[in-house]
């Protein structure tokens, strides 16, 4: 294959005179012809009209020094070497008047000579690919050396530089683990969420929908995405949170985007808003499905247009927020039945994220135990921990079928937190333990002793399918069927129920539709999924 290079004529470094003493002087065109481990078949040489006479020199003594590398003249409009817009558009039309061989031909685009405003066309060129190749850059030599100097061909796969793809996979590293609050957690669907987290929270500033049950931790998830992005550069402004449930009326209108002074009963004074709050920062709207239709509307106009007009008044306001939505809620069937509109939600949902319940999560049940410990100890300056029959006992519970953990990582804390206060030395026994654990018996199961729990359970399953049907079945069955039911109920969506229901046969399946296995197993039983409202 036949080498190329690509280059700007140095209307400075290349021009030496024309006296024999040029020959001592580095000159950085000349100087690729001259190394010896590089032999070039042709050199485009783009230049300005009224630098021909230079270039004819620069020509000859490339001849001199490598007569089989042949010079192409290239005529570029370098009348105002220092506007961008007007240089990169003249390097774009030679680049696509250009015809390229990538079969046959090896490019090197040469940046060294030409105004800053050149090299930095000319990067970025070759980095979108109309310039195809490899970039190269000439030095210098020292004084007592020859005048070829020295050459370096850059890449731009950066992975192909070892410490370069070091450092950024230990970035990378870095902010999932403080995403993830140095947790060491193992559920690989949430580790794999944090990782590509992480890269959307530094590169994009679309807005990002984060879905899960009430507790799985989404306000501390957008917590650490602001923290994130803040310290990466990417935010100036403060994070600013606001749940959408508390909002109602006139009250919702106010808080989100600001009113006039009178616009209606009780504005006493002008009020800006969150969002003219976050601006410059970011905006997180949790259970954003609890919004009203009129607010959605006036959110989706600020997201796009970064303008809104506040309550009462013929002024817009501009905000250059960004934004994180929770929800605990399947917004697609609220789309559907007319409570949530479908433009908004294609807004919002470019990235969206589902946080998995403590339940689908029991293999980080140890890690996020070690986490409320430290965070317990941190803040009450006391150092407290399990010993081992204690733990043992307490993590047999927690993962049985009895632990439903409703309040999933809510609930988890306030447990630590008791057993922590009521242990003794710094040391959380067995008797810390069974007390706690009748304490959330008794708050997940009123009917704390089992049989009659099962029997309460058999009996409902029997009404729910009607007396023939329950015959019919194993006893076996019927105890499986009542587990579907009570994950089916205390489930926002047949999703989110079929995560809990198959969470490690889901593991082993290229692409796992839960929704359509839980809607398969009911229907078994002639049993149908009542979405929540």
């Amino acid at each position: 294959m036949k080498t190329v290079v690509i280059g700007i004529l140095g209307t400075v470094l290349d021009n030496r005179g024309q006296g024999k003493k040029r020959w001592e002087r580095w000159r950085p065109t000349v100087s690729i012809c001259q190394q010896e481990d590089v032999l070039i078949d042709r050199f485009e040489l783009l230049l300005d009209k009224n630098s021909t006479r230079l270039a004819e020199l620069i020509a000859k003594d490339i001849a001199v020094v490598s007569p089989s590398t042949k010079v192409n003249f290239h005529f570029i409009d370098f009348s105002n070497p220092w506007d961008f817009e007007s240089v990169y558009g003249s390097l774009l039309d030679f680049a696509r008047s250009y015809t390229f061989k990538p079969q046959r031909e090896n490019y090197f685009v040469h940046i060294t000579t030409g105004t800053h405003v050149a090299q930095i066309c000319l990067y970025l060129l070759n980095e979108a690919h109309y310039l195809p190749g490899k970039l190269l850059q000439t030095s210098p030599p020292p004084r007592d050396r020859s005048a070829e100097g020295k050459y370096q061909i850059i890449d731009l796969d950066l992975s192909k530089y070892d410490q370069i793809a070091s450092r950024f996979k230990k970035e990378h590293q870095e902010g999932t683990d403080y995403l993830k609050g140095g947790i060491e957690t193992r559920n690989k669907q949430f580790n794999a969420t944090i990782a590509q987290l992480e890269k959307v929270s530094i590169k994009s500033k679309e807005p990002i929908l984060i879905m899960g049950p009430t507790g799985a931790g989404k306000s501390q998830l957008a917590k650490r995405v602001y923290e994130l992005r803040k310290q990466r550069g990417g935010l100036t402004g403060e994070l600013v949170e606001v749940n959408c449930a508390t909002l109602r009326g006139d009250n919702a209108m106010s808080t989100l985007f600001g009113h006039k002074k009178g616009s209606y009963t009780g504005a006493t004074t002008d009020r800006l808003g969150l969002l003219k709050q976050a601006d410059g920062g970011l905006l997180f709207l949790d259970e954003i499905g609890e919004l009203g239709l009129d607010e959605q509307a006036m959110l989706l106009h600020a997201i796009e247009t970064k303008s809104y007009m506040p309550l009462g008044s013929d002024k817009p306001i501009t905000s250059n927020f960004q934004i994180i939505a929770g929800t605990n809620k399947d917004l697609t069937l609220h789309v559907e039945s007319g409570e949530f509109r479908e433009d908004l939600l294609a807004r919002i949902d470019l990235w969206t994220y589902y946080l998995p319940s403590l339940k689908e999560r029991l293999e980080d049940l140890e890690p996020n135990i070690d986490y409320e410990l430290e965070r317990y100890s941190s803040k009450e300056n006391s150092l407290v921990s399990f010993n081992t029959n204690a733990r043992s006992k307490y993590l047999q519970f927690a993962r049985s079928p009895q632990a439903s953990w409703r309040g999933n990582f809510r609930d988890l804390n306030a447990s630590i937190i008791r057993m922590a206060t009521l242990s003794s030395g710094g040391r959380i026994n067995e008797q810390v333990v069974t007390e706690e654990i009748a304490r959330l018996q008794k708050k997940w199961q009123p009917n704390s002793n089992t049989v009659n729990h099962q029997k309460t359970q058999l009996e409902d399953l029997k009404q729910l399918i009607g007396d023939s049907a329950f015959e019919e079945l194993d006893y076996f069955e019927q105890a499986k069927l009542c587990i579907v039911v009570d994950v089916c109920r205390s489930s926002s969506n047949m999703a989110e129920a079929g995560r809990i229901l198959f969470n490690k046969s889901r593991e082993t399946k290229a692409s796992s539709n839960d929704s359509h296995r839980v809607k398969q197993l009911l229907a078994k039983y002639d049993l149908t999924f009542v979405q929540k409202k």
